[in-house]
């Protein structure tokens, strides 16, 4: 039985964000749970110890205090040195991108956590926990990109009076990467959306958030990347590893100075020639094109993306902790008993 929650602050690079906000830390409080919250864990998204003390959370000083709880709740997948305090029986939920992270795949199995993932829960319909961060890495994706386009081959989304403007590419039409059309429109790029769904695509021509579509096909994405100042990778397989549908022969084929932004390099990247990075090193250069492949892009939007996060992980949060079978859980369980028990997770890793 669940009788204590744990929140411990984050740990991975430049991480920021906090999965519960106070008014969340209240509805679990109000419903008869525990909630420890680690000293400070809510400061960097603007929500001070004291905020969660008055709604009746306990502050705890450690991370290992925060662990303790019968169910832990974070925002990033536990980093090699939060390992340490995996036992079984421990509940968790978090984003763990469990095809992308095969030694965190094998440490949760041998420990016996029961591990819950926020990305493949899918009640009541679509993937409900992914989508608030798919929205603002996809906004953050034509933020990054124009910015490093600037430096990189200097070139303005918009052009200019006799200049036309930069062509942006996006692959993968879902929640991110429409966001990501919808911004590098509002800066008046010309927007090629690429997708296997037309409907979607015609949907998204229509309401001009796109001003062309391709049918997903690897010699369409070869034409239109050969023209593209940037491009944004956004498939996604939900639980398992992202498709490889940008190759390295794509990358190749640009000018010199344009970006790549891989959103799909949490589930091990869309984009051949990408590799994760992190938001203190958040760029590299391969065959001359900047590429952009920070494994956590909501965390630099730390208090946005907590309350988005925190709204839409609450209601599921207090499923959980009242009945981990829930119907409202579907989707969520990744590693129970020792096993992977999400078939495209196991699929991925192999098991």
């Amino acid at each position: 039985m669940i009788r204590t929650i744990g929140v411990p602050a984050e740990t991975k690079d430049g991480e920021r964000r906090v999965v519960l906000e106070p008014s969340a830390a209240a509805m679990a409080v109000s419903a008869g749970f525990e909630v420890r919250v680690q000293s400070n864990a809510g400061v960097g998204a603007g929500f001070t110890n004291e905020a969660y003390e008055k709604v009746g959370a306990k502050i705890v000083p450690t991370a290992a205090d925060a662990w303790e709880a019968d169910l832990v709740v974070k925002v990033k997948e536990p980093q090699p040195s939060e390992w340490q305090y995996f036992r079984e029986g421990l509940q968790l939920f978090a984003y763990l991108h469990l095809a992308a992270e095969p030694d965190l795949a094998r440490a949760l199995m041998a420990s016996g956590v029961e591990a819950f993932a926020f990305e493949t829960l899918s009640y009541p319909r679509g993937l409900p926990l992914l989508a608030p961060m798919s929205e603002v890495a996809g906004r953050a994706a034509a933020i990054m990109g124009a910015y490093y386009l600037a430096s990189g081959s200097g070139t303005l989304l918009g052009g200019a009076a006799g200049v036309t403007p930069a062509r942006v590419v996006v692959v993968g039409m879902g929640v991110a990467g429409t966001m990501a059309a919808r911004g590098a429109r509002g800066m008046d790029a010309e927007v090629t959306g690429v997708d296997i769904d037309l409907a979607r695509l015609y949907e998204l021509h229509q309401q001009g958030i796109i001003t062309s579509s391709l049918a997903s096909s690897e010699m369409a994405i070869a034409e239109a990347i050969v023209q593209a100042d940037l491009v944004v990778g956004a498939a996604l397989v939900p639980g398992a590893k992202a498709p490889k549908l940008v190759t390295r022969q794509h990358i190749e084929s640009m000018r010199p100075g344009s970006v790549v932004v891989d959103l799909a390099i949490d589930q091990g990247g869309c984009i051949e020639t990408s590799r994760p990075t992190s938001l203190s090193h958040p760029t590299f250069v391969e065959a001359g094109v900047v590429h952009y492949c920070v494994t956590n892009v909501p965390g630099q939007y730390p208090r946005t993306s907590s309350r988005a996060l925190s709204a839409a992980v609450a209601p599921r949060l207090l499923d959980l902790a009242r009945d981990p079978a829930s119907e409202r859980l579907v989707g969520a369980l990744n590693v129970s008993k020792g096993q992977i028990v999400y078939k495209a997770v196991a699929e991925s890793l192999g098991f």
